[in-house]
């Protein structure tokens, strides 16, 4: 289908920009920020360090990398980009005219969350140490030239998750510091655990972390605590000792305090995280945020220390909210938007970024005292230039027990509601996330094809209190399958939906209940369940995730009858639906062995389907860029192919 001119196609994916973390210099006169492309001739992302007045002129390219960091007296900059011998390393840029780089690390594992000593004469940094176990056997000598297999990899334990898609790491991550001129780095911390965070002290003498409790534990990450660690000797001491996880310890600017987030060990698959304050040296802990039931994120201590600066998700929308050591919670910032805010200067000024529903994400800043945002950025104004997009309603509907749900409608640019139109509605994974009112170039894409779209955030979801997050536990899927129903329902109310042209999707978390869903309704012409579980049993045993365990109330070997009653494979029976399935062939977190299950049992009982198998894809199908392109138009040219439901139309509400 040929698209008016100005409406947003899948080809300006290709041109896409974003931009992320922008942070000021020490005298508040410049911002840096990173800025990602698309590299189309190498099929990836690509990202910058940029940088720009306060005031948002003069924005320009600075250097090739990531993760930049700002000097405490504003005269470098530290940033990660590729160098000798290979992979990531560490860099120093001098800012002033001559601009001179240095490589500063020469390392074999890539370093992440690099800090300034307070005198800017030391870095400190992440890196991940492989482990030196092995198991020695009496192998033969093999014969002169021979080319034996490769020795298998020994597994024994589960250690430090050091790849954000799902790799199993031989080894923990430490804490190291190496001169910020140059030289031999230094091992910090070393055991049996996994050090997270490189916080500086404010004297310079020690720097704060998380680590889990016990590093072999099967649900460690229920017990994480905070540490100090003594940069001369090595020697570590526990500031917190809870029964449950503390995380994010930030110092405040005098030394005084160290405020961090945690909350007591339950058994509930969601609990919102609370703010602490505790002296620095561990004593005299207290909550400050217990009232507000959303978990701050991104602490920033106000200048004079007068308390904590954080952001929180709540209803699709995240704003900036500041707590006083006495605990008094007050928002600063309003608005339908997604505002993440990573930096405030001495003089209260914040930059973030910003986006809405017709805005992607750009650079901001703002006074907090009197918080009017300005933006600084325009990066995809080329891309918008006489495009018409999409406009999004908020909805809210009452489901099952009268539970309300938020969603949102997303409707074609130049939309008549006398017409009819297909409808999509699409699932979010997890099931603890929180879908917002970012700007989303994948539904404006299905807009501007002539789909309306529906998204929502039933039971389960986050950004709507602890009890909203845990209604899900030992019931998923369960009653959120009613809340979606009600939602499609309530659109279809309406009277601009064509009800013979019903759509589902969801990846991950969204991929089990779209798969659930045609195992309970025949009311969608065509479902795409992406990278689902289909079959707890065969998935708990498979899956980098162990902690899914904790959504049923007993181990499948002691009694598996709730997950086979949770599993979308015993309702195959019942799927009429054409169901397409797309996984990542390299999926950890929900194997592509759970898309064959549901792909052999929707062949045996003669339901159209097809399986796409996508390559260079960990946990998702659209990390690649051409491989978000394609998910797109496989999806739709599915969608396209099939115009009604499946004749005998039945719809059903589970109650539990």
């Amino acid at each position: 289908m040929s698209l008016p001119k100005d409406r947003l196609t899948i080809a300006d994916y290709f041109n896409w920009e974003d931009v992320a973390a922008p942070s000021m210099s020490p005298d508040g006169r410049q911002i840096i920020y990173r800025r990602t492309w698309i590299d189309q001739l190498n099929d990836k992302r690509e990202s910058s360090v940029w940088i720009m007045n306060a005031d948002g002129t003069k924005n320009r390219f600075l250097v090739k990398g990531a993760d930049a960091k700002w000097s405490p007296d504003g005269s470098r900059i530290a940033y990660v980009a590729p160098g000798e011998p290979g992979g990531a390393q560490l860099w120093v840029r001098y800012m002033d005219a001559e601009g001179a780089t240095t490589q500063i690390t020469r390392l074999t594992e890539a370093p992440a969350d690099i800090e300034w000593s307070p005198d800017g004469k030391t870095l400190a940094f992440g890196m991940l140490v492989r482990g030196t176990d092995t198991w020695r056997i009496a192998m033969p000598t093999p014969p002169k030239g021979a080319k034996w297999t490769e020795p298998p990899r020994v597994v024994t334990k589960v250690k430090y998750r050091a790849d954000r898609q799902g790799f199993l790491e031989d080894g923990l991550r430490q804490l190291f510091t190496v001169p910020a001129d140059g030289g031999t780095p230094s091992q910090v911390t070393s055991g049996d655990w996994a050090a997270n965070g490189t916080t500086w002290m404010p004297d310079g003498k020690s720097f704060v972390f998380t680590s889990l409790r016990t590093a072999d534990a099967e649900y460690a990450w229920r017990q994480s605590d905070i540490y100090k660690v003594d940069i001369a000797t090595g020697v570590v001491s526990a500031l917190t000792s809870r029964n449950g996880p503390d995380n994010s310890p930030v110092p405040s600017p005098d030394g005084r305090f160290i405020a961090y987030t945690g909350y007591d060990s339950t058994d509930a698959t969601w609990k919102d995280a609370t703010m602490y304050v505790m002296d620095a040296d561990g004593k005299n802990a207290r909550a400050l945020t217990e009232k507000l039931d959303r978990s701050p994120s991104g602490m920033m201590w106000a200048p004079d220390a007068s308390g904590v600066y954080f952001n929180v998700e709540n209803e699709g929308s995240r704003n900036l909210y500041f707590v006083s050591l006495k605990g008094d919670v007050r928002q600063v910032t309003k608005g339908a938007h997604v505002l993440t805010v990573s930096d405030i200067n001495k003089n209260f000024m914040a930059v973030g970024v910003a986006t809405s529903p017709t805005k992607p994400n750009d650079i901001v800043a703002f006074d907090v005292r009197t918080p009017a945002i300005k933006q600084l950025t325009d990066v995809n104004g080329d891309v918008l230039a006489g495009k018409k997009l999409a406009s999004t309603e908020e909805v809210w509907y009452t489901s099952v027990d009268g539970q309300r749900i938020q969603g949102w409608i997303v409707k074609p640019a130049d939309f008549d509601a006398k017409k009819k139109y297909p409808l999509m509605l699409e699932i979010h994974g997890g099931p603890h996330s929180m879908y917002n009112v970012g700007f989303n170039f994948s539904r404006q894409d299905h807009a501007s094809n002539g789909f309306v779209m529906l998204y929502t955030n039933p039971r389960g979801s986050t950004g709507y209190g602890s009890a909203f997050g845990n209604a899900i536990k030992n019931a998923y899927p369960g009653k959120d399958y009613n809340d979606l129903m009600a939602g499609v329902d309530t659109v279809i109310n309406r009277g601009f939906v064509d009800s013979n042209r019903l759509y589902v999707f969801g990846c991950s978390g969204g991929g089990v209940l779209t798969a659930w869903t045609v195992g309970h309704t025949d009311r969608f012409a065509a479902a795409a369940s992406m990278c689902p579980v289909i079959n707890w049993l065969s998935f708990v045993g498979t899956t980098d995730g162990s902690s899914w365990y904790y959504n049923f109330a007993k181990y499948p070997w002691d009694d598996p009858s709730e997950h086979l009653k949770r599993s979308p494979l015993m309702y195959v029976g019942s799927v009429k639906t054409p169901t397409l399935l797309m996984t990542g062939v390299n999926d950890l977190r929900t194997p592509i062995s759970q898309t064959e299950e549901f792909y052999e049992a929707l062949k045996i009982r003669k339901v159209p389907t097809a399986m796409i198998r996508f390559n260079n894809e960990w946990h998702g199908t659209s990390s690649t860029p051409s491989n978000f392109v394609r998910t797109q138009l496989y999806l739709r040219s599915w969608f396209d192919k099939y115009q009604a439901p499946p004749k005998g139309q039945r719809v059903t509400q589970d109650q539990q």
